[in-house]
């Protein structure tokens, strides 16, 4: 079938099995052009297939030669439907590391289960005996509890009072104003239960009970705090408040790991075009501006860039500041350097609908948007028939 982009508000609800499997291998050309790492030799990655998770497993697996298992929700091309991105891309990245000789292994089910915890669980007993790295990069809009059977919802919105401020659309290029209305009592709730770090944790724990997790094992889970602009839909919403959440379940995860040696943090990642940030409001405006300013000074960074100054410099280097006051790394360090800021902010102050794209990358924006799922990615004929039906190799 042809396979052209198709879009329904912030979602594109096909993807393009050869644009992605691209994308994928621009990462690991990426990762194989830098300096190896010497850190983890088994690696667990919650979240697997797209975005930041993704690329902690590509640079795990090429970087640190490490074998990975990968845990991830998304589906196969069924009839005239198209797999997800993150299928495909993690076919793509089966294929490159068996051909690197790294094992590889894929499980696709729902994370916040137990069923899909005592699956991996036991694929790790088997193929790898202990894991020594738990990357948890879950990104979810809704959460079954697994023991209690509630689900939930996650909402974006502001606590205390309503919030206004500018938006775009970044398919039209109209800028507007986006007033969101404060969450509920019972929405912060939901939000914190969906995006806090109780699943986290329960992961953690079941992993120690059952004796697959490595003495002096370190676990991470990733973040973002971003600029002032933002602050009232995301930091200081509820958004912000799962955020913190996940912020303390490090710190209690940190000193349960370290009896035995090992650490637990949360990564600060910098601001990046991924599915859910697209559906943030004032978010894709914001990103577009930091993107002009920080390509303009040579500092610009995507996922894998992100992902491996993280395991480089950070998780496995020997950087004298590993994190900061609060106990966070910070990878978002580029992007809030106060000139940085200083500028966005200034270009902030002018963006309308009339000058968005001279003022800012929306351009870059979108296209990077579309990249997501395997489209205006170039050397990719998509006027070509190509078959939607993809294996993923070592899917347990």
């Amino acid at each position: 079938m042809i396979i052209q982009p198709k879009t329904r508000g912030f979602i594109c609800t096909t993807a393009h099995p050869e644009g992605c499997a691209e994308q994928v291998k621009r990462q690991i050309d990426y990762v194989n052009a830098q300096p190896s790492i010497t850190g983890p030799r088994n690696v667990l990655v919650i979240g697997a297939s797209t975005g930041y998770g993704l690329a902690s497993r590509i640079v795990s697996s090429f970087a640190a030669g490490a074998n990975t298992i990968g845990v991830y929700f998304d589906k196969a091309a069924e009839g005239a439907r198209t797999a997800s991105a993150g299928w495909y891309n993690s076919a793509a990245f089966e294929e490159a590391a068996a051909a690197a000789g790294r094992k590889s292994y894929s499980i696709v089910g729902d994370a916040f289960s137990d069923e899909i915890k005592a699956k991996t669980i036991d694929l790790i007993r088997t193929e790898l005996g202990q894991i020594d790295l738990v990357v948890y990069s879950v990104a979810s809009p809704r959460r079954t509890h697994p023991k209690t059977g509630e689900t939930f919802s996650s909402v974006i919105k502001p606590l205390g009072g309503t919030y206004t401020n500018k938006t775009v659309n970044f398919h039209s290029g109209e800028v507007s104003q986006a007033t969101i209305e404060p969450a509920t009592e019972d929405e912060l709730r939901q939000t914190i239960a969906v995006m806090g770090g109780e699943d986290w944790q329960m992961w953690i724990d079941d992993m120690e009970q059952a004796g697959v997790l490595a003495e002096g094992a370190t676990t991470v889970a990733y973040s973002y705090i971003g600029p002032e602009i933002t602050h009232a839909v995301y930091r200081e919403g509820t958004i912000g408040a799962a955020k913190n959440d996940l912020e303390a379940t490090a710190k209690r995860l940190n000193e349960q790991l370290s009896t035995n040696g090992g650490r637990a943090f949360v990564s600060v990642n910098k601001a990046l075009v991924t599915q859910s940030s697209s559906a943030i409001p004032v978010v894709p405006l914001y990103i577009s501006a930091l993107y002009k300013v920080m390509k303009e000074k040579g500092i610009h960074e995507g996922c894998i860039e992100q992902m491996y100054r993280l395991f480089s410099e950070r998780l496995y280097g020997n950087c004298e500041t590993l994190v900061d006051e609060k106990g966070l790394i910070r990878v978002d360090d580029w992007e809030m350097r106060p000139e940085i800021q200083a500028e966005v902010a200034e270009v902030w102050a002018k963006l309308s609908t009339e000058n968005v794209y001279d003022l800012s990358d929306l351009a870059g924006y979108r296209r990077e948007f579309f990249q997501l799922f395997g489209f205006e990615t170039d050397g990719i004929n998509y006027e070509a028939d190509v078959n939607p039906e993809v294996n993923i190799t070592n899917l347990r």
